[in-house]
């Protein structure tokens, strides 16, 4: 069973339904921490990522950050770095990716417990669940900022904040919002050469799906539907319906917004061309595979993706993380929709 998609994740993102860090108990702020302040202006409802003018310098060649660097996460707080952190924590999958990925392992001082990629990310101190971590495992890390992402929801923001946990979210929605993200990141670590070639390759990888779909008449987009976890699936406004129709599919739940509980009579009735799911993901009430789940569903055997053998079994963690893997799980379903076009 992979706990990931089958606990944590499924978690993270029903829970999205509803709605002393450098020294012992020192309550200020170590000044490379990336000190949070209000606002001039009201930006809750911004989107994270917003760096004041000329705070990074761009140039043709080496990209370096410029220190005081201000920058805005997706809460509306806005942090001021004198210089890059040194010690840094994540409670999310996908931000521990990206730290790797930005070549920063050797400071990350604590993950979640759900954080296993790359290979070395095990190793690290484990803060906790990626809702709500263990607070004495954060604060004991000595962690100068702590990143997390789109499962923590406001509540536990706040209050690991009360407690001066330096603490920086993303919530991204598109691939674009994880581009930007990376971008940011690299402006924040002085990781700028490393975030802009990440960046380039993984528009490279998308430019590759939407380029070998582009000639799929609208009348022949697939119907797709995608169960992310027993009983779940995504509506409009998340970037899981987002890779559906960038790979060149029509959600059937495009109708409805965020996660949603499937309703099988609407699932018979939409008549799904393609079916996908998490691969090796183990149902820990039933004991039952994904795709076993599916085709032993009472009348699901008239859908279209079932009655043709259409099930397409995709990562689940390419797919479900909003990390530098996300064009990786976009070509995974692509290929899954459209064999013959996406090699």
């Amino acid at each position: 069973m992979n706990h990931y998609w089958n606990k944590g994740l499924r978690t993270a993102l029903v829970l999205t339904l509803a709605g002393t860090l450098a020294a012992c108990g020192n309550a200020s702020n170590p000044p490379q921490a990336g000190k949070m302040v209000d606002p001039p202006t009201a930006q809750g409802g911004s989107a994270e990522g917003n760096s004041q003018a000329g705070q990074g310098k761009q140039t043709a060649g080496e990209r370096r950050t410029v220190y005081p660097y201000k920058v805005t996460d997706a809460t509306g707080k806005q942090f001021v770095f004198e210089k890059a952190p040194e010690r840094i924590a994540s409670t999310s999958p996908s931000e521990t990716e990206l730290l790797f990925a930005l070549g920063l392992g050797n400071k990350v001082v604590g993950v979640s417990d759900f954080c296993d990629y790359p290979a070395e990310a095990k190793s690290k101190p484990k803060l906790g669940s990626i809702t709500k971590p263990n607070e004495e495992a954060l604060l004991g890390s000595g962690a100068e900022l702590v990143l997390t992402g789109v499962s923590m929801k406001a509540p536990t923001v706040e209050k690991l904040r009360e407690l001066k946990v330096n603490l920086f979210q993303v919530q991204p929605k598109k691939i674009d919002d994880v581009l930007r993200n990376i971008i940011v990141m690299g402006e924040i670590f002085d990781k700028q050469n490393e975030a802009h070639q990440l960046v380039e390759s993984m528009k490279a990888e998308r430019d590759k799906v939407v380029q070998a779909v582009a000639n799929v008449k609208p009348e022949e987009r697939k119907r797709v539907f995608l169960e992310f976890s027993p009983g779940w699936t995504v509506g409009s406004g998340e970037f899981l319906s987002e890779l559906i129709a960038t790979a060149g599919g029509e959600n059937i739940y495009a109708s409805e917004n965020g996660y949603v509980k499937l309703s099988e009579e609407k699932v018979i009735a939409a008549n799904p061309q393609v079916i996908l799911y998490p691969r090796n993901l183990i149902d820990d009430k039933s004991g039952k595979s994904m795709d076993q789940i599916i085709r032993e569903r009472s009348g699901w055997e008239q859908v279209d993706a079932v009655k043709n053998g259409k099930l397409a079994g995709i990562d689940k963690d390419t797919t479900s993380r909003p990390g530098p893997r996300i064009t990786q799980g976009l070509t995974e379903m692509a290929k899954g929709m459209y064999p013959e076009l996406v090699k």
